[in-house]
Formats: C-alpha cells, structure tokens, sequence
C-alpha cells in the first residue's frame, strides 16, 4: 500500500458517522449591473495587463492578429473562425505547441470584477496551448462577462470539465526593484476580443 493509499484509509477509517453537509457559502452581491459589465472587464483587463477589442472594429479576427502580430509565423487556432497554421491532428504531445506564437481561443465566459477569462480542456484542445504561445487572443461573448468570481463558479464548466483554469492578464513578474515584467513564465500578451464572429 502507497503512503497515498494509507492516509486515504486512515481518513475514510476515522470520519465520523453520518451525513455531513458542505457548509453554505453566502453569495456576495457585486454591484456591477449588466449594462457596466462590459466597461468594467476592459478596465480591471487593461490593470492586469491585457488589451480588449471589439469585432466590430476588424475586418476579421485573422486580418487583426496578421496585422497586430505581423513577425507570427505559427498562428494556432482553436476556433473555427480563425484558420490555423497548425493542424490539431498533428500535435502529438502537449511540447508540440512549444513554437506557437499566437494562439487563439473562445472563452466560456469573463469576470469583470477581475479581468479574468476561464477556459476548459474543450477550449483549449490542449492545456499547454494558453502557455506555450508567445500571445494569446481570446474571442469572447459580451453576454458571457459575469459580474464576479463568485458568478463564474456556478457555471456549469465546474461540475463537468475535468480542467478548468482563470486567466487575468499575460504573465508577469515583478523584480526586487518592483519593475514588472511581461512575458516571464508564460504568454506576453493576452488580448480579448469581444463581440459576434463569423
């Protein structure tokens, strides 16, 4: 028996009797009505470092990130809106996203108290592709942005994904200066387009 299997029985062997109940978390109310949802996300999203865009201002996604990005040369797309350099049947293991300079991505939803977009394993295809790519563009639904953390956990993609993961911004460190740094452990940038795609 592994340590791991030892602690587990120890645990199911000493837990007392009868059904407990998790305790109830009350539900803050996050005074953002759903008109300043949008205004709200794209200012915590602009502190946390990222951009927003609207569709409505691009010809298409990929003319943007073609003319934004124009020393890309592996865009990798995980939308049907947006072709891919990369085709998905020829990722074999996770490190195969490792050259990517732009990946693109559907949120399933954002948080606008913090900025944050969430994916799952259905969105990303492939976990590493949100941390391997140098930038990463996230196509997002104005009435998918709820108002708070609080919100985004009762949606659904917590009791059926098996990976769900928040993302606020592109990532960053700061040195023993305070001199912030973009880039360091994973994308250098994350820009969020909203609006309808076709």
């Amino acid at each position: 028996m592994s340590a791991r299997e030892d602690i587990l029985a120890r645990v199911r062997h000493n837990r007392p009797a009868g059904d407990y109940g998790l305790p109830p978390i009350p539900q803050f109310a996050i005074p953002i009505d759903e008109q300043g949802r949008l205004e709200t996300f794209s200012r915590t999203l602009k502190a946390m470092g990222g951009q927003l865009c609207r569709s409505s201002e691009m010809a298409s996604p990929i003319t943007w990130i073609r003319g934004r990005f124009p020393d890309a040369k592996i865009v990798c797309s995980a939308v049907p809106e947006v072709p891919s350099d990369r085709a998905w049947s020829a990722i074999r293991k996770p490190q195969d996203l490792a050259d990517v300079d732009v990946a693109v991505v559907r949120a399933v939803l954002g948080v606008a108290e913090s900025g944050s977009v969430l994916f799952t394993e259905a969105e990303l295809k492939v976990n590493t592709l949100a941390y391997l790519a140098q930038h990463l563009v996230v196509l997002l639904d104005e009435s998918a942005i709820v108002a708070g953390l609080q919100d985004a956990y009762m949606h659904s993609a917590f009791r059926t994904a098996r990976y769900a993961v928040f993302h606020t911004g592109p990532s960053a460190t700061g040195d023993i200066e305070g001199v912030l740094i973009h880039g360091a452990q994973g994308v250098r940038s994350l820009t969020v387009i909203i609006g309808g795609y076709n």
